[in-house]
């Protein structure tokens, strides 16, 4: 049974399935999984890989989702993201590190590119 927060989770995911979608990426891959962690979203524009991670809120009252993103997170990322790279033999590539924030309560998007 899930648990309240990953459906929340999912759903934001879901949305920013759809806005990247609309961006013109390709969805590669949802929930990567790895021993070194877990990578939401990775998506393909042109000649750049994406790894996107998504935070859902309902707003941004006390703080911008972005923020959830601390250190520890981003060096999770960025090694599971060198697996996948290697795994997929797409080391040619350029990437990209980005954060999906989602509002439910005020039904907002903020993509943010090359957030780390």
């Amino acid at each position: 049974m899930k648990t309240l927060k990953r459906e929340i989770g999912d759903y934001g995911e879901r949305v920013a399935v759809k806005y990247l979608e609309k961006k013109g990426y390709t969805i590669l891959e949802r929930n990567y999984l790895k021993k070194t962690g877990e990578i939401d979203i990775i998506a393909k524009k042109d000649d750049i890989i994406s790894f996107i991670e998504v935070k859902t809120r309902k707003n941004f009252q006390n703080s911008y989702a972005s923020e959830a993103v601390n250190y520890y997170k981003q060096q999770r990322i960025i090694k599971t993201a060198q697996n996948y790279i290697v795994e997929k033999n797409y080391l040619d590539l350029k990437l990209s590190f980005d954060v999906c924030e989602v509002y439910t309560e005020i039904k907002k998007i903020k993509f943010i590119e090359n957030a780390f």
